[in-house]
């Protein structure tokens, strides 16, 4: 099958969150999400993109001459061919990962790739679209993660983390919406709490701020 990806953007720069933070990687975003969460800061991948046939997107790849790939978005998984983008580029030998907002199933996604799944909290306005039937698809080497907002997400992620026994299961993420939840604050509460989380905090956004593409 010649499948055809819409992209927002194919570019490299330095791995800004989960485990592989700081790491030289390239980055496609694909074009279109369907929610609208408020602290959103790639807006501008809603729309618009190129299409893309699957070869030419491993070629554009392959030049930048990296290990690591990240498929992002919007929501990736809104594209159908995204299975097949990710399976094609385990296939030639990167490490890949998928950023998801986990509100799509992600059954189908290809075991070698660590998914990266986003549970969304009251503060992002899209909580209620949550799929935690995606929990039981998730391996050790996936991530959970969660922006919060303000003190009412990180007690509502406490208690999702509770109930489905979230760190017995992969690694567990708190990442500080960016300029809207005190770092230091969320790690203060982490630590009163004994929480078996890892504190993330968006490397790239304290490097080049919001400029798009890095």
């Amino acid at each position: 099958m010649n499948h055809q990806l819409r992209i927002s953007e194919i570019f490299f720069s330095l791995q800004g969150e989960t485990r592989t933070v700081g790491l030289p990687t390239v980055f496609i975003r694909l074009t279109g999400c369907p929610l609208r969460c408020g602290y959103c800061d790639t807006a501008y991948a809603f729309h618009g993109g190129t299409w893309y046939a699957l070869d030419d997107i491993l070629r554009q790849v392959a030049s930048f001459g990296a290990h690591y790939v990240t498929v992002t978005g919007g929501e990736p998984l809104a594209q159908k061919s995204c299975i097949a983008l990710l399976q094609a580029l385990c296939d030639v030998g990167y490490e890949v990962s998928l950023e998801t907002s986990g509100v799509l199933d992600i059954s189908l996604v290809d075991p070698r790739v660590v998914k990266v799944v986003d549970i969304k909290t009251p503060g992002s306005g899209e909580a209620s679209k949550n799929r935690f039937e995606n929990i039981k698809h998730l391996a050790s080497h996936d991530q959970i993660k969660f922006v919060i907002c303000n003190r009412a997400d990180y007690d509502w992620s406490k208690e999702v983390l509770v109930q489905y026994e979230l760190n017995t299961i992969c690694e567990v993420l708190f990442s500080p919406s960016y300029q809207v939840q005190s770092p230091g604050e969320l790690a203060d509460w982490i630590l009163a709490d004994r929480l078996p989380v890892r504190l993330q905090i968006q490397l790239h956004k304290y490097l080049w701020g919001d400029v798009a593409g890095r």
